[in-house]
């Protein structure tokens, strides 16, 4: 019996194989005009995909705080057509985020300045345009902690580039390993002020590693970034393109939103950390895309996230997409 059972998941494995990577023509007969009977437009295919570099060398130029961030997406689906398609799971994102979040001083640290930590998350979320309303809707595993390496990486960058490495006694005192489950939803909708400017205001919930409610407005300027696809990133709030338009030019960015945090795991409060009482964030970019390349590059105010934070910072983020 299991024999069979293997033999049936080996068979359709294979059959998904030869789908997906479009090699029909060495598929067996049958599944090839089982195939041919199916619209291209109906078959799922990657549509597009974004890497992006979240720094604050970008910004301000301190390893503190919301320091470093390296995420993207990819997302598979039927055709595009300039905007999300009406049903939940139609169209999938694939979205993965690494982030380093460490105190001011890397080396001896404030005793009232916020721990150390490194986190890594994998999730899956959907996209959805429906009566006007965009809405995205997913879950993330963020694994935290020395379990991810994060750390022993963050030591081997300074290393090679000559910086002030993080401490052992620091790094001792980090946010010890864990899992979180975390849910996120944003429910926007996009209003065009003129032929090249758009409004999209937009709310936010998530709930797992920090539990917030966010409320805000992202202002795109210009043809590049028009008709495509661009996804938050959770740190600094730009949006970074991932299904792309092809529109050329300049697009300008700015946006801002303000968030109330109930709990946060990189601030627990058993630590004796007390939240800000809300958490602002402004922004600005410039999109370009050309014939074979498109630069994203951006800043952002992070404001305070707890109480003992003397200041916020500015972060950048940088994103470079290529087509051959």
């Amino acid at each position: 019996m299991l024999r069979k059972v293997a033999a049936v998941i080996a068979a359709m494995s294979s059959m998904a194989t030869w789908v997906q990577a479009g090699t029909l023509e060495e598929a067996p007969v049958g599944v090839v005009a089982v195939a041919e009977q199916q619209p291209a437009q109906m078959r799922r295919h990657g549509l597009g995909a974004g890497v992006f570099w979240g720094n604050d060398f970008l910004g301000d130029h301190d390893d503190r705080w919301r320091t470093g961030s390296i995420g993207g997406s990819y997302v598979r689906g039927y055709d595009w057509t300039g905007t999300a398609p009406a049903a939940l799971g139609d169209l999938i994102e694939y979205r993965f985020l690494t982030q380093v979040i460490a105190p001011d001083d890397l080396v001896t640290p404030n005793a009232s300045d916020r721990p150390y930590a490194g986190a890594i998350s994998l999730g899956v979320h959907s996209h959805m345009n429906r009566g006007g309303l965009e809405v995205a809707l997913g879950g993330d595993l963020v694994f935290i902690g020395p379990q991810t390496g994060v750390d022993n990486f963050h030591k081997t960058l300074h290393d090679l580039f000559g910086s002030v490495e993080p401490s052992a006694a620091m790094l001792a005192n980090q946010i010890g390993n864990t899992v979180r489950p975390t849910a996120v939803a944003e429910v926007a909708r996009s209003y065009d002020l003129s032929e090249r400017t758009t409004l999209r205001p937009f709310v936010e919930a998530r709930a797992g590693d920090e539990t917030l409610l966010r409320v805000g407005a992202d202002l795109m300027i210009g043809p590049a970034g028009r008709g495509e696809l661009l996804v938050r990133d959770p740190v600094s709030g730009h949006r970074y393109r991932v299904i792309s338009a092809g529109q050329r030019g300049f697009s300008f960015t700015f946006g801002g939103d303000i968030a109330y945090v109930a709990d946060s795991v990189y601030l627990p409060s058993s630590r004796g950390y007390a939240l800000s009482n809300h958490r602002d964030r402004l922004r600005a970019g410039v999109h370009w895309q050309g014939q074979r390349a498109g630069v994203f590059l951006g800043v952002a105010y992070l404001g305070e996230e707890f109480e003992a934070q003397p200041e916020g910072q500015t972060v950048g983020l940088l994103q470079v997409k290529l087509t051959f």
